[in-house]
């Protein structure tokens, strides 16, 4: 269960005008997802909808950045395990400056440098290159230890995938994590119950998933990931901690898929193709239910 509300969080939860500005981003992700997948003629749709009030939240309320740059030293960093997910991070690098809109509309085109994947050779604001599984997590505390050792203590986030829980190095990296006390080193777990071959509990159980983080050493918190008000709140609570001995790992519970019906019942959804015409029918299911609690 998510972690009951305390006083603090009270105090911490984003107003209206922001809690409305997070929906809103988040239903962006999602119908931009749409659009570019339309142009690349394939892509991971239902990966992108269980993080996009992650993303959302991220991007808008918790993570430090500087407009229009990118390689601000003192920025907090984002990498993703699950970078089959970066179709929905792109337009949020161009909403911030990043680079231009021009770039975005020629997704995956020849010479483009969007791809399926990030490419922080390519991209501007991608602060890591992910696609194999199991790297991010050991690459995050490198940034943590790096920016340690020469005295920034910018936070880093780490988006995993719950079937990456499968993969050893994360493993290692958790373990590491704790011992160096990378407190500034914040996992989020997208639970969404799926990964390419079906539901992840019957490929490779990963249960009781809190249970094994708070047992490498992590802090460990569960919140609904489609809750923006939730999910802002456990962030800034985090962020306003003056002081983290333990690194954090999010647990959110989500939904593969969420905002087009269909999609969250059919795995099949990882990775495909809409027509046009089934395109604007789920861009109109999108707009008309898909913003989050």
């Amino acid at each position: 269960m998510p972690n009951p509300p305390t006083p603090s969080d009270i105090a911490l939860r984003p107003d209206d005008e922001q809690i409305a500005l997070l929906r809103d981003k988040a239903e962006f992700v999602r119908l931009e997802t749409l659009r570019l997948i339309q142009i690349a003629k394939v892509g991971h749709y239902s990966s992108v909808f269980s993080c996009a009030e992650i993303f959302a939240t991220l991007y808008y309320d918790a993570m430090r950045l500087k407009r229009g740059e990118p390689q601000w030293p003192d920025r907090d960093r984002f990498l993703m395990g699950k970078g089959h997910a970066a179709v929905g991070l792109y337009p949020l690098l161009v909403d911030w400056g990043f680079f231009s809109k021009d770039v975005l509309d020629g997704y995956t085109r020849l010479g483009n440098p969007l791809g399926d994947h990030p490419d922080m050779r390519k991209v501007p604001g991608v602060d890591f290159s992910s696609g194999s599984i199991g790297h991010a997590l050991s690459g995050g505390l490198g940034m943590v230890l790096g920016g340690r050792a020469v005295d920034r203590r910018f936070d880093v986030y780490v988006l995993l995938g719950d079937g990456e829980m499968q993969e050893g190095q994360v493993w290692e990296a958790a373990l590491s994590a704790a011992h160096h006390k990378a407190g500034n080193l914040i996992a989020i777990v997208d639970r969404n119950g799926y990964q390419l071959d079906g539901q992840v509990d019957d490929i490779i159980g990963i249960e009781p998933l809190a249970d094994k983080w708070t047992a490498f050493g992590w802090r460990v918190h569960e919140v609904d990931g489609h809750d923006v008000v939730a999910l802002a709140t456990l962030l800034r609570r985090l962020k306003a901690e003056t002081s983290r001995a333990q690194p954090v790992c999010v647990i959110a519970k989500t939904s593969k898929g969420k905002g087009v019906g269909y999609m969250e019942t059919e795995p099949g959804w990882h990775l495909g193709y809409l027509a046009p015409s089934d395109e604007a029918l789920a861009a109109e299911e999108i707009k008309r239910g898909g913003k989050a609690q």
